[in-house]
This record gives C-alpha cells, sequence and structure tokens, in this order.
C-alpha cells in the first residue's frame, strides 16, 4: 500500500508547485521524519501539482535519470524544467540547435508528465535581437509524441519591450511573471498558459505568505484561468491578450525557501475548497 496521502491537486486548470525537492530543511518542515532521500521526489509529487526542476539549468541529465524521476511521480503530475544555461549563455545563440535538440529529446522522456520549458537568460547577457529571434525559430514545437510548451525568462530589463512581446507570441510562447524585484516584473500574456514564479516567501509565516496573499494569488490565477488577466499586475502592454482558458502555473520559488511547501499547499487548499 502507498505510504503517502496523495493530496495532489489540480484545480480548474491550475497547477501550483515548487522549485526542486531536495532542500535539508524540508526535513524538518515537510517531509515526515525518518523518510529516506531517495523517497523524496515521490512524496513531494503527491503533496504538490508541479515541480520545476531547477538541476538542469546547470546540467542536462541522462535519459535514464528523466525515465527514473517519470516513474516516481504519479499520473497527472507534471515537471516543468530549466534548459542547460550553457546553450542561453552561448556566443551563437542562433546556432544551438544541437544542443537544444540534445537536451529535449533526453527530457522527452519524462513523457506526458513533461511541462513547459524554462529558457532562462540571466542579467548581464548581451542579447542580439535577431540572434534571440533565430534561437526562438530553433525550439521544437513537440518531442516524442508530446507537445513542448516553452517559456522565456529574460532578465535583462532593457530588452524586455514590445518587440520581444511579439515575439514570444508569434511563437506561442509564455513569458515568466515574476514576482519579485529583482527581476523584469510583467504579467502581459502571449501564451495558451500562463507561468508565474512567485518570490517573496516569508521565514516567519508558516504558510510563507500571509493569508490575504494567498487569496490574492488563488483569485489571480483563477482569472489567468478563466481567460482574463488581472488587473492589479504590472504589464508592459494595455492590449488585452485573447479571451480564452488556459492552463497557469504556479511556482513558489526561492525567497524563504524553508516554506514553499507549506504555500504552495496552502494555495492549492484554497482553489479546492474555492476559497478566494
Amino acid at each position: 500500500m502507498d505510504l503517502f496521502n496523495d493530496t495532489r491537486r489540480t484545480t480548474d486548470g491550475i497547477r501550483v508547485g515548487i522549485g526542486g525537492w531536495t532542500y535539508a530543511p524540508w526535513r524538518d518542515n515537510f517531509y515526515p521524519k525518518g523518510l529516506v532521500q531517495r523517497r523524496e521526489l515521490e512524496y513531494a509529487s503527491r503533496h504538490v501539482g508541479a515541480i520545476e526542476i531547477n538541476g538542469t539549468y546547470y546540467g542536462a541529465q541522462k535519459p535514464a535519470t528523466y525515465a527514473k524521476w517519470r516513474d516516481e511521480a504519479p499520473d497527472g503530475f507534471v515537471f516543468s524544467a530549466k534548459a542547460p544555461m550553457r546553450i542561453m549563455q552561448s556566443r551563437q545563440l542562433a546556432m544551438t540547435g544541437p544542443q537544444v535538440e540534445d537536451f529535449v529529446g533526453g527530457i522527452a522522456e519524462l513523457g506526458a508528465k513533461l511541462g513547459p520549458i524554462v529558457w532562462q537568460f540571466d542579467a548581464g547577457l548581451r542579447l542580439d535581437r535577431d540572434a534571440f529571434a533565430a534561437f526562438c525559430a530553433l525550439l521544437p514545437a513537440q518531442a516524442g509524441g508530446h507537445r513542448l510548451r516553452h517559456v522565456l525568462d529574460v532578465r535583462d530589463p532593457a530588452f524586455v519591450d514590445a518587440d520581444y512581446l511579439a515575439l514570444a507570441r508569434r511563437h506561442g510562447f509564455a513569458t515568466v511573471y515574476t514576482d519579485s524585484p529583482d527581476y523584469p516584473s510583467f504579467a502581459d500574456v502571449t501564451a495558451d498558459f500562463v507561468y508565474a514564479r512567485l518570490m517573496r516567501t516569508r521565514g516567519d509565516i508558516a504558510t510563507g505568505y500571509p493569508d490575504d496573499e494567498l487569496a490574492a494569488w488563488a483569485a489571480r490565477a483563477r482569472l489567468w484561468a478563466a481567460g482574463g488577466e488581472p488587473a492589479d499586475l504590472p504589464k508592459l502592454e494595455a492590449m488585452p491578450a485573447p479571451a480564452m482558458p488556459r492552463e497557469v502555473f504556479v511556482y513558489f520559488i526561492s525567497a524563504a525557501k524553508a516554506r514553499n511547501p507549506a504555500a504552495a499547499m496552502a494555495l492549492m487548499a484554497r482553489l479546492a475548497q474555492g476559497c478566494p
């Protein structure tokens, strides 16, 4: 019999998750006492709706590793993943097709559990517009018989403008909404899904966020999923996105990381109960 209660929830197309699953402080406030490390993914994937894999940013894994993760997570669970930084930091960005193909071919082992792939361009990278456009054209629409969803996370404020949004829309790529003062923060919708990274958890609050802020995020997630756009989030353009149902991914990342699982589960509970 499964030792874990499967409390993951996907409510109205909204998935709530965390970044990674191996973090020592979680062994004191998230994982059951005595749970062996090799079972942490099994446990985490039954208590949140998605996990963003950060380790792939530092190096792609072997296909067998992705297959192992796939098999440890339950049906209906989704992994997002950061692409390897060596691709985004290449001085010949428009020529990275083989590296893109190699990474995508491996991570396709996640099968139906593969969620959005995040292409993170850190602040300080000098991006050429033409090379960036050529790079976007390299990103495949599918792999292993599954649709691929791509997310652009450009952290150079000077690059993030109307032309950037138009390029993302042309390809059907999402752009990250980052709730942080440290990175460009804008909520323009550019795809048929929304990708939000919440980075303001506080260590002195058991659920990471106070109740009123969790309520606000529940309302925003529902509005995104229903085809609308939150009026209280910053945008680069006034033009509204086409109204259509969307899948929504909300991740609690960084900040007071020890609180992120509790924050995710608190938001999932609100969504499942229909709480504001």
